[in-house]
């Protein structure tokens, strides 16, 4: 026989099942109650029953679990005192998409040195996963791979579907049958219509192939997510948090006939990806939102312990603590600042109302 497939594959290697990996790291009491209050009360802000303001605050990426563990108990010590306005939850982006090359994430290559073991990546995210739960911190993450959710999607509350991703049919599919509400992001170029269609398709049933949790090659069927929503964040052109551009996103959902929920991505192209942009593209959408444009249902900021980024050097030893490696961050004393204000604007509000 003449040598026709696989020619470009080095090797295969089978991943351990969902359901080992589950079992080793077992969904506890404390983390299951955390995932369904806050997958419940994400629902009832996208509803508009709950008032408060749902905040997706943390790094851009995970490379290190340990200093994400600190960061998340930074954030779980605020979440108590500012819960009456803010809902908070831990941004933990284990999947990085590249556009041309670059460290694809913690699950893809966890040592950070291109030996890519996936499998070890899958056990450390669904560690820190269980860790932050555990403290009483809902999660979100993007889900870029279409296998990973059986690994981790029973302990993360939000799921994004990122700007390379929106447009996909796979991705549509996949988020269609997530367990946890989805925001869609507008495409890198700054286009609306592929995340307005996106909605459009996530809220109703498909059928494709993926995998169960024993690993095996499945048709999955679902029925459909109704949690989905838009999320702005700015293209290659301009940023879209302004009133016109939110005015447009309302008008482009009322037409596909979709609720009107919106989240605004304060960094990417908002912030041209200067971290302490963020806080003028959240003190903006604040103050339409507290001047009627109830859309608005909420914000991303990405934050870390120290601002600013990194590269991930050869030398490993000389990555800085608690430093992104992906997009820069605000640091986490500008991160609480910026929450204590955002709280005592939206409690203001909220008394004049009443």
């Amino acid at each position: 026989m003449l040598p026709i497939q696989d020619l470009r594959v080095r090797s295969v290697e089978r991943l351990v099942a969902p359901r080992l990996l589950k079992e080793s790291l077992p969904l506890s009491a404390a983390a299951s109650q955390t995932v369904y209050e806050s997958r419940a009360a994400i629902q009832r802000i996208l509803s508009g029953e709950d008032k408060r303001f749902l905040v997706i605050v943390g790094p851009c990426s995970i490379h290190d679990p340990v200093a994400a563990l600190d960061y998340a108990r930074c954030l779980r010590g605020l979440q108590d005192e500012l819960k009456g306005e803010l809902f908070l939850v831990m941004r933990a982006y284990f999947e990085k998409p590249r556009t041309m090359i670059g460290w694809k994430g913690l699950i893809n290559d966890p040592f950070l040195d291109g030996s890519c073991n996936i499998q070890e990546g899958l056990r450390l995210a669904r560690k820190l996963l269980l860790q932050i739960n555990e403290l009483g911190l809902p999660t979100a993450s993007e889900f870029l791979d279409s296998i990973t959710p059986q690994y981790i999607d029973d302990l993360v509350s939000w799921a994004a579907i990122g700007a390379r991703t929106t447009e996909s049919q796979l991705h549509r599919e996949m988020a269609s049958g997530l367990s946890m509400p989805v925001g869609f992001k507008n495409g890198t170029d700054g286009s609306l219509q592929i995340a307005v269609d996106a909605l459009g398709a996530a809220l109703r049933p498909h059928s494709f192939v993926g995998i169960d949790q024993e690993g095996f090659t499945s048709v999955i069927r679902t029925s459909g997510n109704p949690w989905g929503h838009l999320v702005l964040r700015g293209g290659h052109k301009r940023s879209n948090y302004d009133p016109e551009s939110i005015q447009e996103a309302c008008m482009r959902l009322l037409k596909a006939e979709l609720p009107e929920r919106l989240i605004v991505d304060c960094s990417h192209a908002n912030s041209a990806k200067r971290p302490a942009v963020q806080e003028a593209v959240l003190g903006n959408i604040l103050e339409q939102r507290m001047r009627g444009t109830t859309a608005i249902l909420g914000a991303m900021l990405e934050s870390y312990l120290i601002e600013g980024s990194q590269k991930i050097p050869e030398d490993l030893t000389q990555l800085r603590y608690g430093v992104s490696v992906t997009d820069p961050c605000i640091s986490w004393e500008m991160t609480e600042k910026l929450l204590r204000r955002s709280s005592l604007r939206i409690q203001e509000a909220l008394l004049v109302e009443s």
